[in-house]
C-alpha cells in the first residue's frame, strides 16, 4: 500500500513516534490511524517485555505541592539512559503525571497509574514512551503526604527529592533548609521513638556480629552495642541529626525549637534514583 510522507508525518505528530516507526504502522493499519496507533501502543509492550530485567537507573523526580500546602507528592519516572531521560517527550510525560498526581492525589501507585491523561491511562502512556524510545520506562515511586503545612525540595539534577510536612504553618526558609537537610542526609524517621522497628533490629544484629568477635565480656558488650545504636540514632534521625548547613553543633531538632518552640516535623518522604 502506497503510503505518503504527509500522512506518516500527521502519525509521528500524533503520537511522538519515530518516522520508520509511523510508516511500518500506516502500512500494516492499511492506512488506519486508529488502528496505526494501536499497532505502536503494542510495539511498546513488546519492547516493554523484553527489556523487563532492565535497570531504570535514570530519570527524572518530580515534587508537587498544592496552593493551600497542605498535600505534598513525590513521582519518579524511571527509564534506562540519561540521554532519554534528557528528551523533551520524556520530560513532557513527567511533569503531566507529576501534574495528576498533586492535582488528584490517587491513593496509591496503582490508582495514579490508571488515572487517565486524555484517553490514556498513564500506565499506557508510560507504555507507549516505552516504544517511542525503545527503553524500559517505569513509575519508579509515588509517595504522598498530608500535613498542616508541606514543602518541598528537588535538587538541580533532579535524581532526589524531598516532601516533608510540619504541624503549622513556618518560613519557606526554614522548610527548604529542613527538606535540603533530608535530601542530603537520608534520615531514617524524624525522632528515635518512630524508627521502625526491623531498622532497628537490623542494626542490633550487625552490631552484635561485630562485637562478638572481639571476645568481649557480655555485659560490655552489650554497653558497646547501646552505644552504637546511640550514635546511629545520632546520625540517622532527623531530629538529632547535626544541622548540615549549621555551625556543626546544632542538632536539626534545636534548630527548629530556637525557631518556633511549637513548631515539628510531622512526616517526610525522599526519593533517590542513586540509592
Amino acid at each position: 500500500m502506497d503510503i505518503k510522507a504527509a500522512d506518516v508525518m500527521k502519525l509521528r505528530q500524533m503520537t511522538q513516534s519515530g518516522m520508520m516507526d509511523c510508516k511500518k504502522a500506516l502500512i500494516e493499519a492499511e492506512g488506519d490511524f486508529e488502528r496505526a496507533k494501536e499497532i505502536l501502543r503494542e510495539k511498546g509492550k513488546v519492547i516493554a517485555a523484553k527489556r523487563s530485567d532492565r535497570e531504570t537507573t535514570e530519570g527524572t523526580v518530580i515534587a508537587g505541592v498544592n496552593a493551600d500546602r497542605t498535600k505534598a507528592t513525590l513521582m519518579c519516572l524511571g527509564c534506562e539512559t540519561d540521554f532519554v531521560a534528557n528528551t523533551d517527550g520524556f520530560q513532557e510525560l513527567a511533569k503531566q503525571i507529576a501534574e495528576v498526581a498533586i492535582n488528584d492525589f490517587p491513593a496509591d501507585l496503582e490508582t495514579l497509574k490508571a488515572s487517565k491523561i486524555g484517553n490514556l491511562t498513564i500506565d499506557e502512556l508510560v507504555m507507549d514512551q516505552t516504544g517511542k524510545s525503545g527503553e524500559k520506562h517505569v513509575i519508579a515511586c509515588y509517595e504522598k503526604i498530608e500535613a498542616p503545612f508541606v514543602g518541598s525540595y528537588i535538587h538541580f539534577n533532579h535524581k532526589v527529592a524531598t516532601i516533608v510536612g510540619f504541624n503549622k504553618p513556618t518560613s519557606d526558609e526554614l522548610v527548604k533548609e529542613i527538606a535540603m537537610q533530608i535530601t542530603a542526609m537520608s534520615p531514617v524517621s524524624i525522632a528515635k521513638e518512630d524508627c521502625p522497628q526491623d531498622v532497628i533490629e537490623k542494626e542490633l544484629k550487625v552490631y552484635r556480629e561485630e562485637v562478638a568477635q572481639e571476645g568481649k565480656p557480655e555485659a560490655i558488650a552489650e554497653r558497646i552495642v547501646e552505644g552504637k545504636l546511640s550514635k546511629f540514632f545520632k546520625e540517622r534521625t532527623l531530629n538529632e541529626q547535626v544541622l548540615a548547613l549549621g555551625d556543626g553543633k546544632e542538632t536539626v531538632g534545636q534548630y527548629i525549637k530556637r525557631n518556633d518552640p511549637e513548631l515539628k516535623v510531622v512526616s517526610f518522604r525522599r526519593y533517590s534514583l542513586n540509592d
